[in-house]
């Protein structure tokens, strides 16, 4: 069928159902649009057999839904109604929700049931919920729904016949704002994470408003309720009437008319501000088992390593990126036959940190010194020759997180990861030795089109052509046990020596011919002259995205980098 996705952001839902049913053999097209009428605009373009809308917050148009069937996504049990629904739910500790696929009509999420599935709402942030359990529970709808209109048989449920409905007003910040003189712990983490991604919670701190994004709970660290009590890996501790709370992000509030705001590291965002406040850092290789909170983590089973590591939103700065390569080098001096990188759930890696850069005063060179900081990380999984590394990627990866991962001798990720292999859309040229990684992996035919098409690719079809090596079928809770139970039964296999043996070998062949020195050297001219020149459209594509503008027309910007990767 020809279907159209109607979205207000291209979000990872709207990849990832995009990318699947592309490989179920359907024509789809994306349109990103905040307002009614390029809704209708672009029905009438593309004529779509079906129109779907993955994550859609205006209303669509009479003139659509009269004239074709229109599934819209809510995030949400049948009979939920309203836009907040997934922030009520981990506000509230909701143990389990649901997702519905729904048909347009004139009343909002009240439409005919066409399909509905479930899941469950463990503790964590409302975007690492939607992006993994929620995420996989509205694909199965979705493609039901979708075989369901196709066959041209199936007739949908009324709502009206339903008891229980109810509309539940949007989350305003009075329901959001934590007391901190009064609420314990496990109410403040609960706040936290369910506005982690958008909106934050409004808070006010040294002086100044702040929108605060995501929470980790401190189970040691003690003092006055709302007092700051340390920094660690980039985050602040904030005292509880029972506890405390580590606050990886902030994001300043601006006045109307001021450019909004960059989500940054929470020290980063307060620097200056913090005087007084100790550094209190986690160990280089924190253990899993210690409730000390770390972004980086490691563990042992018997021959296996795993290092795992979760930073907001997969993004890397120079810093995340040179405590993970030191935390990368210190495993590397422990008596394992295997090192797994990630194998956690949720985000695997999206690449240089654009927020820091867009906030830095010289953000050319801020990015010149993340894109090095990266390659640095690169350089070190593709020269580590003593062991097996596998790349574990429990969630989403893009740009120079693929590339990351691409270093490692196998990849391995979960069902429902979706990878985006390329640079364009940000206008770069990119780094991480992809030229190198691949066109090894994938062949230079299927590099180009990876590169130049821009698409999403499930995890799926990344195991067809070769850019994994085994797809992980579990839920997301239980991605980083299965993934060391088949780390350890691949360490026991025998052939391991001949395995690394060949890998010495190759990287002494590929030293002869083109030396990674000279790979990065190549690519980086090219990042060099995209960064330091204030024409060039990365730096508006940069602004656009991390300020949340309004969407740019990147049709120019893609368009020169193309010419630029053909002229290579």
């Amino acid at each position: 069928m020809r279907i159209l996705l109607i979205a207000s952001a291209n979000n990872s839902l709207t990849q990832r159902v995009h990318a699947e049913l592309r490989d179920r053999g359907h024509s789809v097209a994306v349109e990103v649009t905040t307002r009614g009428d390029d809704v209708r605009t672009a029905v009438d373009r593309h004529a779509p057999d079906l129109v779907v809308a993955p994550m859609l917050k205006t209303v669509v148009p009479r003139a659509v839904w009269t004239t074709r069937t229109c599934l819209i996504v809510h995030p949400g049990p049948v009979g939920d109604r309203g836009p907040s629904s997934l922030d009520w739910a981990v506000q509230e500790g909701a143990g389990t929700w649901g997702v519905t696929v729904l048909q347009a009509e004139e009343e909002m999420d009240a439409g005919p049931v066409w399909a509905t599935a479930s899941c469950p709402v463990p503790g964590v942030g409302k975007s690492d919920l939607y992006r993994n359990e929620l995420s996989d529970a509205a694909v199965g709808a979705v493609l039901a729904a979708v075989d369901r209109f196709s066959s041209g048989t199936y007739t949908p449920l009324d709502q009206r016949t339903l008891p229980g409905a109810r509309s539940r007003p949007p989350m305003r910040q009075e329901t959001r704002r934590i007391d901190w003189a009064h609420d314990p712990t496990g109410t403040v983490l609960r706040k936290l994470r369910a506005a982690d991604s958008q909106p934050g919670v409004l808070d006010e701190l040294l002086g100044r408003e702040w929108f605060l994004h995501g929470g980790h709970a401190e189970p040691r660290l003690r003092g006055r309720p709302g007092e700051l009590l340390a920094t660690r890996a980039g985050a602040v501790c904030r005292a509880t009437v029972d506890g405390a709370v580590w606050l990886p992000e902030l994001r300043a509030r601006t006045g109307a008319g001021a450019p909004r705001a960059c989500k940054l590291p929470a020290a980063l965002a307060l620097a200056g501000r913090l005087t007084g406040v100790a550094e209190v850092p986690a160990p280089v290789l924190a253990s899993v088992d210690d409730d000390v909170w770390s972004d980086i983590r490691y563990r042992e089973e018997g021959t296996v390593g795993v290092l795992s590591f979760s930073f907001p939103g997969g993004a890397m700065s120079a810093g995340h990126c040179r405590r993970l390569l030191a935390a990368y080098r210190a495993a590397c001096e422990r008596p394992t036959a295997v090192l797994v990188l990630g194998g956690t759930r949720d985000f695997f890696s999206n690449g240089i940190h654009l927020g820091v850069i867009e906030a830095a005063p010289d953000p050319a060179a801020e990015s010149w010194a993340n894109i090095n900081a990266m390659n640095d990380l690169v350089e070190a999984v593709l020269t580590t020759t003593d062991r097996l590394v596998v790349s574990a990627l429990g969630g989403n990866a893009a740009a120079g997180g693929v590339m990351l991962a691409l270093a490692a001798d196998e990849v391995w990720c979960r069902a429902g990861s979706v990878l985006n292999p390329h640079y364009r859309r940000m206008g770069l040229t990119g780094s991480e030795y992809w030229t190198y990684s691949l066109p090894r992996r994938v062949g230079a035919a299927m590099a180009e089109r990876l590169t130049n098409e821009a698409l999403p690719v499930s995890a799926r079809r990344a195991r067809e052509i070769g850019l994994v090596d085994r797809v992980v079928e579990c839920d997301p809770a239980r991605f980083t046990d299965e993934v060391t139970r088949l780390a350890e039964r691949w360490s026991a296999v025998s052939g391991t020596q001949t395995r690394l043996a060949a890998k010495k070998a190759e990287h002494e062949r590929r030293d002869t011919v083109t030396p990674l020195a000279v790979v990065r050297e190549r690519e980086l001219d090219r990042m060099r002259a995209i960064f330091f020149d204030p024409d060039a459209p990365y730096h508006a594509l940069r602004r656009a995205f991390v300020r949340k503008e309004t969407a740019l027309d990147r049709s120019a910007a893609t368009r020169a980098v193309a010419a630029e990767l053909a002229d290579s």
